[in-house]
């Protein structure tokens, strides 16, 4: 759910062209806004970067109180400078005609050969709202652990998917040493942290 706009908080779209399309697309838009003192700002020229509605979830087993990290290699990482191999959550792009409860479903069985009994949403949350249109759908999800861990991914996707299971008290160690770089794994377990007894209940 967005917040509710505030008084003057207006947009008007000028033009818009698709400035690159590859792999990802590239859209170049000139905007007209609203002004917080009143009137209207110039024409802006901004480029976003197109990615479309992901979603995530954050897979716990209750009854032995873990959790499961997924970690690959991750391109965007490389550029920036950091380690390019990162743990994460289990996620992806939602589909045309797919909702985001079904797409963590799915990518669940796909990345990390597990199925997900329940879910329950945790944030609704755009990744990068000056640069990027991705919005991501984060949940965290009912598993049992007892079998899981391996190398799963599609091989048609180039995915080389390492799976981890970790005690509850090791993730939490690990997010407060720095150790999880990617901002949905981050929300996800802060907010595991804040409701996991609530969780423990609901799914004992």
């Amino acid at each position: 759910m967005s917040s509710r706009p505030l008084p003057n908080e207006t947009v008007e779209l000028v033009d818009h062209v698709v400035a690159f399309e590859g792999y990802f697309r590239v859209g170049r838009y000139f905007f007209r806004h609203g002004l917080y003192q009143g009137g209207q700002s110039g024409v802006l020229r901004r480029e976003v970067f197109e990615r479309g509605q992901a979603a995530a979830v954050l897979p716990y087993d209750p009854r032995r109180d873990e959790v499961v990290l997924i970690r690959q290699f991750r391109a965007g990482a490389y550029v920036a400078g950091r380690h390019p191999w990162t743990w994460e959550i289990v996620a992806g792009i939602v589909e045309d005609g797919e909702t985001p409860e079904a797409l963590v479903r799915r990518e669940a069985v796909e990345e990390a050969s597990l199925e997900i009994h329940d879910v329950v949403p945790v944030h609704d949350v755009i990744l990068s709202p000056g640069a990027c249109s991705e919005g991501c759908a984060i949940f965290v999800g009912h598993v049992d652990t007892t079998n899981a861990g391996g190398v799963f991914g599609l091989a048609s996707e180039g995915e080389n998917i390492l799976v981890k299971v970790l005690s509850f008290a090791e993730a939490r160690s690990m997010l407060e040493h720095g150790e999880i770089g990617n901002a949905i794994g981050v929300i996800a377990l802060q907010w595991l942290a804040l409701h996991r007894d609530q969780i423990r209940a609901r799914w004992s």
